[in-house]
Formats: C-alpha cells, sequence, structure tokens
C-alpha cells in the first residue's frame, strides 16, 4: 500500500493518473457533445429538451455525475502538482533556440491553456449546470435550458467567450489525447498513428461542434 502511495505522488504516477482522468473526461465531452448538438435539429428545443431531460433525471447519469466532478477535481490537482514539480526541478527556464521548432504551440502553453480553460468552466456551469441542478434539489423541477441557451447567447459578448472557450479547449486535446495514450504506456509504431489521428479528428471536430451552437443561435440559425 506505501509503495502504491508512492507511486501515485511520483512524477510518473501523478502523468498516469492524469492520463486516465483525462481520458474519462473526454468520454463525457462525447456525450455532452453528443446532447448538446441535438439543438440542431432546431424543432423549437423539443428533441434537445428530451436529451437534456434524460442527462438531468436519469439516476444512472446522475450517480456518474459524481465520479465525473471528482475526476475533474483529480484532474486539475495533478496538473497543478505536475506543473509544480516541473517547475521545481528546473527553476530556471533552459535556454532553447528556435523552440517553436521543437515543440507545438499547445504543448508549450498546456498550463496556460489548463487555467485558462479552468476558469471559462466555472463560467460555463455557472450559467446552466449550477442553476439547473441547484433548482432541481431546492424545487423539484429543471429549469427551461433550451430558452436559457437561446437567451444567454443573444450577448456577443457570451458568444465570444464560449468560442475563445472551445479554442481552448481544442488546443487542450490537441495535446493532452496523445500524451494521455503515451503515459499509460501505449506507444507502439503500429498504432500510433491511429491514435495521434483519432486525437486531431476529435480535437478538431468536438469543439468545432460546440462552439457553432452559440455562434448559429447568435446568427439566427437555430431559434424558437
Amino acid at each position: 500500500m506505501n509503495g502504491f502511495r508512492v507511486f501515485l505522488t511520483s512524477s510518473i504516477g501523478r502523468k498516469v493518473v492524469m492520463a486516465a482522468t483525462g481520458l474519462f473526461l473526454i468520454s463525457f465531452l462525447v456525450v455532452h457533445c453528443g446532447v448538446n448538438a441535438l439543438i440542431f435539429f432546431n424543432d423549437g428545443g423539443e428533441t434537445f429538451n428530451i436529451g437534456a431531460h434524460f442527462m438531468g433525471t436519469n439516476p444512472v447519469i446522475r450517480t456518474i455525475e459524481i465520479f465525473l466532478i471528482i475526476g475533474f477535481l483529480v484532474h486539475i490537482i495533478q496538473g497543478l502538482m505536475i506543473w509544480w514539480q516541473n517547475k521545481k526541478a528546473r527553476p530556471i527556464g533552459y535556454a532553447i533556440s528556435k523552440s517553436s521548432q521543437n515543440s507545438t504551440w499547445y504543448s508549450r502553453s498546456m498550463a496556460l491553456l489548463g487555467t485558462l480553460l479552468l476558469l471559462f468552466l466555472t463560467i460555463h456551469t455557472s450559467n446552466f449546470w449550477i442553476p439547473n441542478r441547484t433548482n432541481q434539489f431546492v424545487h423539484g423541477e429543471e429549469l427551461p435550458l433550451y430558452e436559457m441557451m437561446l437567451e444567454k447567447f443573444q450577448n456577443p459578448l457570451q458568444v465570444l467567450l464560449y468560442v475563445f472557450g472551445c479554442f481552448l479547449l481544442f488546443g487542450h486535446l490537441l495535446h493532452g489525447f496523445k500524451s494521455a495514450f503515451q503515459s499509460l504506456g501505449m506507444n507502439h509504431s503500429k498504432y500510433n498513428s491511429l491514435i495521434f489521428f483519432s486525437g486531431a479528428v476529435f480535437s478538431y471536430v468536438v469543439p468545432f461542434i460546440m462552439a457553432m451552437m452559440p455562434v448559429c443561435i447568435y446568427l439566427g440559425w437555430i431559434g424558437e
């Protein structure tokens, strides 16, 4: 047991936990994006409301939500710990010439992307998820999420904020997807190209779909 604790607090152990929670959160993104994309049926929110009601009332989904919150917290804490360990191990940055040729912009900016993404997630949950769950606990009923989205995304600043948040997600996923598999030891020439390709497709498609929702509402392509 002591050895397992030592492993979890080691640099490698933290990266493994970071990778495992990251892949778990990626699975949540698939579901979250899929349900929210129901808005593109453009049927006055009828299909979207069915999906949102299922996600908000199904006992299995509500139980998974608890693990989802834990996963977010662990992922964030591990990310901060890895950043702190790296900072302590390298208090003075190495002088690297032409760093853009040695690494990608998103791999060099993971700490910044993660921090900004956390701020965006805080705003996003305070706009929709927290009020809805609070209303369910207090009054026993869901809020009209579809109407809330239509109202929220009439504000161009809110639309720009969400598009920027999706851009942050894109950069975070582009590096994090393949890094997660590498941290878990799934690094082999036979399937590396498939992992990289799948990660790139996922990183482009999911943030794009999520960014298009507020844009389409603001432009009037989706409405009542």
